[in-house]
C-alpha cells in the first residue's frame, strides 16, 4: 500500500498522545479513589461497574480517529479492474472421446456445466464467445455481451456438432483468434485484451499443429489457459458394447499454455474442473490499477464512531 499524502500520517501521534493522556488520568483517578476514605461514598457516587464497559468508548473512538487519519492520508492499493473491450473466448472439445464417463458424469456434460458457471462468473461488459472443435472447429458464439445466446450455445455443444471426428487443437486456436479480430472494426488494427480458455483431453489429431497456432497467439499477445479434463481410465463405447479406452492426454495443451504464457490445468472430476475455471476467472480480464481507498478507512472510521457513541449513551448516558 503506498499513500498521496503521508505527511498527514503525523496526525496519529496526536492520536497517540490522546491515547497516552487517557491513560495518565485514569491512573490518576485510581490513586485519587484510593484515598478517598468514606467507603459507602464512594460507593455511591461511583458504583462499581465492569472494566471493560467504562473504556470501551474510549476506546472505540480512539480507534475511529487513527482511522479516519489514515483515510486523510489517501491510501493507494493495486485493485483488480476490468479491461474495455476485454475478450474471453471459450473453446470446448466435442469429440467422442468426451463422452467418457471418467468425469462424471461425463466429461462433455461436466465441461458444459462448468462453462456455464465460468461465464456467469464474468462481469457482464466482458465479450464472451465460444468455439466447439473435434475433427475441425466452428464458432458457436461470436463474442459479445449477450449471455443468453452464449448460455444457449454451451447447450448446444453435443458430441460430432462440429462434422468431422478428431482433435483439432491447432484449428480451435486459430478459430478463436479469427473471432476475437472479428470483435468490433477497430480489432482488426488493434487486438483487444483478449484471453483464449481451450478445454479437452486429448493430444491433437488433425489440422494445423498447436505450436503453429499457439505462436500465432504469442504474437497478437494473447494468452491461453489450457484445461486437460479426464483421467487415464477413462472409455467409451466403441459399439457392441465394446469398451474403448481413451485416456486422458495433456501434453499438447501443456505446450500451448507454456508457449503463451497461459496456464496448464488437469481436472479429474467435475469439483477440480469447477475449481479450475473458478481459478480462472480470478484474473482472466482484469488488469491492476492503482486506486483510492480512503473510503474504506473512512467508513470503517465512521462505524466505530457510531459504536463509540451508542456504548457511551447506552451505558453512561452521555456522549463520549
Amino acid at each position: 500500500m503506498s499513500w498521496q499524502s503521508p505527511e498527514r500520517l503525523w496526525f496519529l501521534v496526536a492520536v497517540a498522545a490522546l491515547a497516552a493522556g487517557y491513560l495518565w488520568r485514569q491512573r490518576r483517578a485510581s490513586r485519587y479513589a484510593v484515598r478517598f476514605t468514606n467507603l459507602r461514598l464512594l460507593d455511591r457516587v461511583a458504583p462499581a461497574r465492569p472494566a471493560w464497559r467504562r473504556h470501551l468508548p474510549a476506546c472505540l473512538f480512539l480507534a475511529m480517529l487513527a482511522l479516519l487519519v489514515v483515510g486523510f492520508a489517501r491510501p493507494m492499493d493495486e485493485v483488480r479492474v476490468p479491461r474495455e473491450r476485454a475478450t474471453v473466448m471459450v473453446a470446448v472439445d466435442v469429440s467422442t472421446s468426451m463422452l467418457a464417463n471418467d468425469v462424471r458424469p461425463d466429461r462433455l456434460t461436466a465441461a458444459k456445466r462448468s462453462a456455464h458457471e465460468f461465464v456467469d462468473s464474468l462481469p457482464r461488459q466482458f465479450n464472451v464467445g465460444l468455439v466447439a472443435f473435434a475433427g475441425n472447429a466452428s464458432v458457436l458464439v461470436g463474442p459479445g455481451t449477450d449471455r443468453e445466446a452464449l448460455g444457449a450455445g454451451i447447450d448446444r455443444l453435443t458430441e460430432g456438432i462440429t462434422g468431422a471426428q478428431g482433435t483439432a487443437i491447432g484449428e480451435a486456436i486459430k478459430t478463436s483468434l479469427e473471432a476475437i479480430r472479428s470483435l468490433d472494426a477497430q480489432a482488426a488494427q488493434e487486438t483487444p485484451p483478449a484471453r483464449i480458455v481451450l478445454l479437452s483431453d486429448g493430444a491433437n489429431t488433425s489440422g494445423r499443429s498447436p505450436e503453429s497456432a499457439a505462436a500465432e497467439a504469442v504474437e497478437a499477445g494473447i494468452p491461453i489457459d489450457t484445461i486437460s479434463v479426464g483421467t487415464d481410465a477413462g472409455y467409451i463405447d466403441y459399439g457392441g458394447g465394446r469398451p474403448l479406452r481413451v485416456p486422458v492426454d495433456g501434453e499438447n495443451l501443456k505446450a500451448v499454455a507454456e508457449l503463451t504464457g497461459g496456464a496448464y490445468h488437469e481436472a479429474a472430476s467435475s469439483k477440480q474442473l469447477n475449481d479450475v475455471y473458478a481459478d480462472i476467472g480470478t484474473s482472466v480480464g482484469y488488469r491492476l490499477e492503482p486506486t483510492d481507498v480512503s473510503a474504506r478507512f473512512i467508513g470503517f472510521g465512521l462505524i466505530l464512531a457510531l459504536a463509540a457513541a451508542g456504548t457511551s449513551m447506552l451505558w453512561f448516558s452521555r456522549l463520549p
